[in-house]
């Protein structure tokens, strides 16, 4: 994150958003992902595009799309150090109000962006928006499209201590201000990094639902972050911990049989 406050961009009267896209040999899909970007119904939006070392066309594709962007992408590289770092450094180079977070292999639907600002608009108390989501590219195909409940109707933190994140990292748009708060990714683990920042934000804030699928999840059938299950159920594990070791306020009105249900 930045040090201090940031300096947020306001373009005539419409906040700037800032989309963080982490790329490590995404060749065969970055166009796809910047185009829906660039060509979202809510256009005061800057793409930072962070090179985590590819080593395949990546870097050649997005230098052909920076020309078609009327200066609306920033690209930066750096030594292969995994997404979350990549995101970490976009975020430093981060000028908008508000944050979003697209991988180079997934995509919005068009009016994603717009429809999570709205959102936010309508509750200025309102820290971050979600969406609905749909994974594409399972054996099989398409997975059912999937909306996600609204999470201030129930116990959230309950409800989010129950499994891991409760969106993709790309299903969300959130206020600069509460990342600064919250602080950037911890890059303690190698998964669930995602799942602790939606924690440390949503458990404290309010949050709104669009209830829209907008976002789209490609599912690789191997080489993704979240494939080795073990590893990735022991993280969420230690996620868990760590929140409530950390914030003993927000989980006091549960029990300890509640919390080891929760947990363990």
């Amino acid at each position: 994150m930045s040090n201090g406050d940031p300096v947020c961009t306001v373009i005539g009267k419409q906040p700037l958003i800032s989309v963080v896209m982490p790329c490590f040999n995404a060749a065969s899909y970055i166009e796809e992902a910047v185009r829906s970007v660039l060509d979202q119904t809510y256009q005061t939006v800057e793409l930072i595009i962070v090179d985590d070392g590819s080593t395949d066309e990546s870097p050649a594709i997005v230098a052909k799309l920076i020309e078609l962007s009327n200066g609306r992408i920033i690209y930066t590289r750096q030594s292969n150090a995994g997404p979350y770092a990549a995101r970490n450094h976009g975020l430093q180079l981060a000028s908008g109000a508000f944050i979003a977070f697209l991988d180079a292999d997934d995509w919005w639907r068009h009016d994603c962006l717009e429809k999570l600002l709205a959102a936010l608009h309508e509750d200025p108390n309102c820290a971050l928006a979600y969406c609905g989501w749909q994974k594409v590219g399972s054996v099989g195909g398409a997975e059912i499209p999937y909306v996600p409940p609204d999470y201030e109707q129930e116990d959230k933190v309950a409800r989010f201590l129950l499994a891991a994140s409760p969106w993709p990292i790309h299903a969300a748009l959130v206020r600069r201000t509460v990342l600064d708060k919250v602080g950037g990714f911890d890059l303690d683990y190698p998964t669930c990094m995602d799942y602790d920042l939606w924690l440390r934000v949503a458990a404290s804030h309010p949050i709104r639902l669009v209830p829209e699928v907008l976002a789209f999840y490609r599912q690789h059938q191997s080489g993704q972050i979240t494939s080795t299950q073990w590893r990735q159920a022991r993280n969420t594990w230690l996620v868990k911990r760590k929140f409530i070791r950390e914030n003993p306020g927000l989980v006091s009105h549960l029990s300890r049989s509640q919390l080891r249900d929760l947990v363990d």
